[in-house]
């Protein structure tokens, strides 16, 4: 099932009252990433992370796994907005078709919960986070610690998530911006 942290070890610093909460998603056909946060579109807060281990259990299985998986953390968390990463390219195309159907099953369980969904490319996503689309996993783990002020770098698949809602956050538009920014590069205080 569900491996995570709510309020553990991860935990950032309480900072003011973030009201719009967000459930990124790195979509996988053996783990699945999960990262939920806070935000007003100009901080965010970490709440909880982990991941979804579906294993070697037959792929019909795998699929409902990662549906109830979802299910039950957007039923926990009640997240107004899921992200999901979107599937871009794959060399093989066996993979490509069980990443997509990774990624239906996600997608599927949020908009059954009613949460509004989004979907980001993974160079969107590290543009957002990092500044460039070309970041390397360490480089998406490192800013995904300091932006959520962080006390332990997250997993990768954990920071991969986190970064996906923190993409989206940084793409909301909320209204106190005026508008929503490309990168952290177009951030004005």
């Amino acid at each position: 099932m569900a491996e995570g942290r709510a309020g553990g070890a991860l935990q950032a610093a309480p900072t003011t009252r973030l009201n719009h909460r967000i459930l990124g998603i790195d979509p996988g056909s053996r783990t699945t990433g999960y990262g939920v946060i806070d935000t007003d579109g100009q901080a965010s807060r970490w709440i909880a992370s982990g991941i979804l281990r579906v294993g070697d259990r037959p792929w019909p299985e795998r699929l409902g796994h990662i549906f109830d998986g979802v299910a039950a953390i957007l039923a926990e968390f009640r997240p107004h907005e899921l992200a999901v990463e979107q599937l871009i390219f794959a060399r093989d195309p066996t993979a490509a078709l069980k990443l997509g159907q990774a990624r239906g099953a996600a997608l599927c369980a949020g908009l059954k919960s009613g949460a509004s969904v989004h979907e980001y490319s993974p160079k969107t996503v590290k543009l957002a986070v990092v500044g460039t689309g070309a970041a390397d996993k360490s480089q998406v783990q490192g800013m995904v610690r300091i932006l959520l002020g962080l006390a332990e770098t997250p997993t990768e698949d954990e920071a991969d998530a986190l970064a996906i809602a923190l993409c989206h956050a940084h793409s909301m538009g909320i209204p106190a911006r005026g508008r929503a920014m490309a990168s952290w590069r177009d951030w004005r205080p």
